[in-house]
């Protein structure tokens, strides 16, 4: 064979897969580029090319038929790589005191939610979801501000108080998801002095209620969505109109419609004011129930045994002391009824989910601010650690969650924060102080948490686990101490403390207590109100004639 002594020219061999003839390019591609973009070239070699006795096209010809066959039987053929997911899509309904026992399908007969309970059907409900209690009365206020910035009851800065902004130092839950490209929507209750950290974490909205609670629920002070996040301090009110329950509804529907055809993930937050009084509804859902057909409550009293600390609430008022059971007939059935009114319209915001072609990607997340009394051991309110009213309904369903199925793991709702972000694939901020529920939703026999830390003001602590539950209380120069044994006493209606056979939990139980007291900084803080109150409580806890007990 004979060659050529003329300088050879670098050249890149393209074949077109296509023609399988070979096409010579005075460009240089990237050799390491298998197959570009929307084309079917691939790159067989660089060689150098000259005057030859040999025929090169032949050669090249039959390179590639050689190549292409043993890239088939391979499976070397180039494929594209497979789009990734969408991120999810988030749906948050919020109510406002509503108690864990008041969904039909979760084992309350008397109530009707057939909303609630396709959700329950959809998804996983946790049994055994609570709120840490409160440092004000108004105990949505310290509850919502755990929810939105995953911080216990001591480390907010703000201590959820009334007239009390979050600090910037927290990221809110649709902070972050809004950092991470979601357009975040609002609608309802969203409490008092909260309005910059409102602006910070929603990019829309519409008809935002900026206090705790209103005297009617078809006369409301509400607010249009601001841009730059300012909003006045005193909304005129907007009287004669819809309930409000169906305002915030209607406001979820126009989102959900109006964002139907983008790709953008959204986090939309309903957060209504209902069930909390006053209870008003449309009648036909009042007509739905018979003050005499309920039941009492498990736990019904006249009246608390003891001071509690706050038997002089607005909220004990609602009701004469002794209570009746004709009078807590009354209030269960205005509140059962208002729930029922609240359900149809989740029902409603349901079908505008569907209808957007967005349900199959959505994370749905039911729960609710905190719980009620309503006549269970002589209270009408929520200022108090008895599980009616910390405990509280908490559903989630979506994308990779298993339907139908129940988990009793214990668990505070404010875990939503960090669950949420890891289905969504989002970094949980540092500042996040709950914990995770995935593994639970998966595994039921996952254990987030262990035992449940719970406080009200300066005069109650309480600790439980899966069996027993120890509530302390100092008020003013009393002492009082409940154990209960809650695998027999769901209902909380048997004191042990006094019981020689269970001294043992007794002790065990308040080490704990104390325990979690430095675990959850009770008491320690730099922040407003709350750490007064710790600071009150323990100081009396241990030195009041009595309370020098292991």
């Amino acid at each position: 064979m004979t060659t050529s002594t003329t300088p050879r020219k670098a050249t890149n061999f393209l074949v077109d897969v296509t023609s399988a003839k070979p096409r010579a390019s005075s460009k240089v591609a990237n050799p390491r580029r298998m197959v570009a973009p929307n084309d079917r070239t691939i790159i067989l070699a660089r060689t150098n090319t000259g005057n030859t006795t040999m025929n090169n096209t032949r050669f090249n010809g039959w390179y590639l038929f050689w190549m292409l066959l043993i890239s088939e039987i391979c499976g070397l053929t180039p494929v594209r790589a497979a789009a990734k997911p969408s991120p999810p899509n988030v749906l948050f309904l919020f109510t406002d005191d509503q108690r864990h026992d008041t969904i039909h399908a979760l084992g309350n007969s008397a109530i009707r939610t057939p909303n609630i309970d396709r959700l329950a059907g959809q998804g996983v409900a946790f049994r055994n979801a609570y709120i840490m209690g409160g440092s004000s009365p108004g105990v949505c206020l310290p509850s919502r501000a755990c929810l939105m910035t995953g911080r216990t009851l001591w480390n907010i800065e703000c201590q959820g108080m009334w007239g009390y902004e979050i600090s910037e130092k927290n990221k809110t839950l649709p902070e972050v998801f809004r950092e991470n490209g979601y357009v975040t929507f609002a609608t309802g209750k969203n409490d008092p002095g909260r309005t910059g950290a409102f602006g910070r974490s929603f990019s829309t909205g519409g008809k935002i209620l900026f206090r705790g609670m209103t005297r009617s629920q078809f006369n409301l002070p509400l607010c249009d969505f601001s841009p730059d996040g300012k909003y006045p301090k005193g909304a005129e009110i907007q009287r004669n109109g819809k309930h409000s329950a169906e305002v915030y509804a209607d406001e979820c529907i126009q989102f959900l419609e109006s964002h139907a055809q983008t790709n953008q993930p959204f986090f939309a937050y309903i957060a209504f004011q209902t069930p909390h009084d006053p209870r008003q509804c449309p009648p036909e859902f009042r007509a739905m129930y018979q003050d005499e057909e309920l039941p009492l409550p498990a736990a019904f009293l006249p009246k608390h045994p003891f001071d509690n600390g706050m038997l002089k609430i607005r909220d004990e008022q609602l009701a004469a002391t002794p209570r009746t059971a004709s009078a807590v007939r009354k209030h269960l059935a205005d509140y059962y009824a208002t729930i029922t009114h609240t359900d149809a319209q989740i029902g409603r915001i349901l079908e505008a989910l569907e209808k957007s072609g967005k349900r199959d990607n959505t994370i749905i997340v039911f729960s609710s601010d905190n719980g009620l009394a309503l006549g269970a051991h002589g209270l009408m309110g929520k200022q108090n650690i008895y599980d009616h009213s910390v405990h509280v309904p908490l559903i989630i369903t979506g994308p990779g969650i298993a339907k139908g199925e129940r988990r009793d793991a214990l668990c505070y709702i404010y875990d939503i924060y960090p669950t949420l972000c890891e289905r969504a694939g989002i970094k949980v901020p540092e500042t996040v102080q709950y914990k995770s529920l995935n593994a639970a939703i998966k595994d039921p026999a996952a254990e987030p948490w262990d035992h449940l830390y719970f406080a009200f003001m300066s005069w109650q602590r309480g600790i439980r686990d899966r069996q027993y539950k120890l509530i302390e209380y100092c008020v003013g120069t009393e002492r009082q101490t409940q154990l209960f044994d809650l695998l027999k006493d769901p209902y909380e209606t048997q004191n042990l403390a006094e019981d020689k056979a269970y001294a043992g939990q007794l002790t065990r139980l308040r080490k704990l207590l104390r325990q979690d007291r430095v675990n959850f900084n009770d008491g320690n803080t730099l922040y407003p109100f709350a750490d007064e109150q710790g600071k009150y409580f323990w100081s009396r806890y241990e030195t009041v004639a009595g309370t020098n007990s292991p």
